[in-house]
Parts: structure tokens; sequence; C-alpha cells
């Protein structure tokens, strides 16, 4: 297991533990897209929960060059600039940077 790996690992334990549940990749980004929106807590739709784990991609990847911040909409939603395709990069690739941007954020 390589260093990235472990330290996701000992994060998603770490995470686990403070909220009394399980948690994956989706979970953590939905946690960040929460706090990054900074509204009050309620349920949101299906949507809304997707919009929540974009907010979240871009937030992380954003110091990565990957996307530049924008805006606040009137309904309070952050949007943001795609700089660079995050496709390009295999699904493997993708997933590692978006781990090692969760640490840097969390550190």
């Amino acid at each position: 297991m390589n260093d990235v790996e472990k330290k996701w690992e000992d994060l998603l334990v770490q995470l686990q533990e403070q909220l009394d549940d399980e948690i994956n990749l989706k979970g953590v980004l939905y946690l960040i897209g929460v706090q990054e929106l900074n509204q009050d807590i309620r349920s949101y739709s299906k949507e809304e929960k997707i919009n929540l784990m974009h907010i979240a991609v871009c937030k992380l990847l954003s110091p990565f060059g990957y996307f530049e911040f924008e805006k606040i909409d009137e309904d309070g939603w952050p949007h943001w600039k795609e700089l660079k395709a995050v496709k390009n990069l295999s699904v493997k690739e993708q997933g590692l940077l978006i781990k090692k941007a969760v640490l840097v954020y969390f550190n």
C-alpha cells in the first residue's frame, strides 16, 4: 500500500469514528460539499447531492490547477471554471488525485 492509500485509509477510519458510521469517497465528497456550500443543515435532493459532490471536487482540485472559483450565485451556490480537464486522466489517476486533494483539504 502506497503512502497516499495508507493516509486515505487512516482518514476514513478517523471520519468513521467521528461520524459513528461507515463512509466512502462519495460520502467524503458530500461532506466537503456541504461544508463548502456553508448553508443551513437540511435535506438535499438527489440532484443537489450530485451538485454538492461537484462543489467538493472543484474546491479540492483548484489548488492543483484544475478549477478556478468564479462566483456565488443568487441562491448561494459556488460556481467554478474548469481550467484543465480531469477527464484526461485515467480513472485510477483521477481517484489518486482526489484522494491526495482530500488529504490536503483535511490537513
